[in-house]
């Protein structure tokens, strides 16, 4: 299929195209819904030079990062957004993030993304792996994209793809390029993502990979809904053995709260694809995000129902791995390796429920794929952790 391209970056060739506005009519392409796409760089603060793509097509606007690793900072469907609101408010310049500091949570300084990738040499939590010291959820996040391309499909439906790529490369360690696809089709409410980790080293590595997928309100509220198709769910640690029985419930906000993570193997079918759906406590405005099990075998729900301030959210986290530190994921069979010059394919979709009747089929079609398997909710966490 024929199609338009517009290169935004290009670090190869010194070329940075900044402040601009492009629009279907740009492209010469007459539509239903009209589309455009925006250019921002930011200033004052811990997000001055960050970069800010804003797309909008139809009622949808999604908000990218390319600083920051193509990040989907939010997406607004017909007035809702789908996102949350993080205590770090500015769109920050990894130039002021110190990974390091707080014993390896620096990371924490600039997370507000509604998507975030973790990885990708590791994910997970800080600490010792060998003579390594590992920091939170690896280094890709705050890796600014070294290509971005705007691509249009000349044909109907005219499918809009915004595509990065992000190099995770360390002498002597690692050779990593990232390929980050974004596609949305004008008139749905829909985006998927389709990402490549290719390893252009001489050399067999290990890698991980979370999608950190995050909501809060007016998604996420009292009453709201997780469902999940698990064969199991285990509580993470100590702390959310407590709140086993009520994994896939939303409680209203509460200080004091501290987060707690759930481990789930999911249930797909027979193409290994599989949905996760949250709504709120109408059932009348939802997300379902959707992956593979053979590209992300495991999930990790993360509940941090603390003030809204503070930051009322939950994670719906589909990877390679959960978010134990490293050195416990092996034993677990959750370290996958990447030989020389292979890739890695992770295909994510993001589905925006408007209305009872599109949360209700979405939930209809987890509670399918939930009968073919009994859940278990094992009391004890897969990991041992120091206490």
């Amino acid at each position: 299929m024929s199609t338009f391209e517009h290169i935004i970056t290009d670090s190869e060739n010194n070329h940075h195209e900044v402040d601009f506005h492009l629009t279907n009519d740009s492209f010469g392409i007459t539509c239903t819904a009209p589309f455009s796409l925006t250019h921002q760089i930011l200033s004052g603060g811990k997000q001055q030079g960050s970069e800010l793509l804003t797309l909008t097509q139809g009622d949808m606007t999604i908000r990218f990062v390319p600083t920051r690793a193509m990040a989907i900072l939010d997406v607004v469907v017909a007035g809702t957004r789908f996102g949350w609101d993080s205590s770090v408010k500015e769109v920050v310049n990894p130039a002021f993030i110190n990974q390091e500091a707080f014993g390896g949570l620096g990371w924490l300084e600039g997370f507000n993304e509604m998507v975030v990738r973790c990885g990708y040499q590791w994910a997970g939590h800080p600490g010792v792996d060998g003579e390594e010291m590992l920091t939170l959820h690896g280094r890709i996040q705050n890796t600014p994209a070294s290509f971005v391309k705007l691509t249009v499909d000349q044909s109907p439906p005219h499918n809009i793809t915004l595509s990065a790529r992000v190099d995770e490369k360390c002498f002597k360690r690692s050779d990593f390029e990232v390929w980050m696809h974004v596609s949305v089709t004008p008139g749905e409410n829909k985006l998927v993502i389709r990402d490549e980790l290719i390893n252009r080293g001489d050399y067999e590595r290990e890698y991980q990979v979370i999608y950190h997928n995050n909501f809060g309100t007016p998604v996420l509220d009292a009453g709201g809904q997780l469902h999940v198709p698990a064969k199991s769910v285990s509580p993470f640690n100590e702390y959310a053995k407590q709140g086993l029985a009520s994994w896939d419930s939303i409680d209203p906000p509460r200080k004091g709260f501290d987060e707690m993570v759930f481990n789930v193997f999911p249930i797909s079918d027979e193409q290994g694809n599989t949905t996760a759906v949250l709504h709120n406590a109408q059932a009348n405005k939802g997300v379902a995000v959707g992956y593979n099990t053979s590209q992300l075998p495991v999930l990790t729900i993360w509940k941090n129902l603390d003030t809204p301030k503070q930051g009322y959210v939950v994670g719906i986290e589909p990877g390679t791995s959960f978010a134990y530190n490293r050195r416990y994921q092996r034993a677990l069979g959750l370290v996958p390796t990447i030989g020389a010059n292979e890739s890695r394919e992770f295909d994510v979709s993001f589905t925006f429920l408007m209305n009872e009747q599109q949360v209700a089929s979405q939930v209809a079609d987890v509670i399918c794929l939930q009968h073919t398997t009994l859940l278990s909710l094992d009391d004890e966490p897969l990991v041992t952790l120091p206490s």
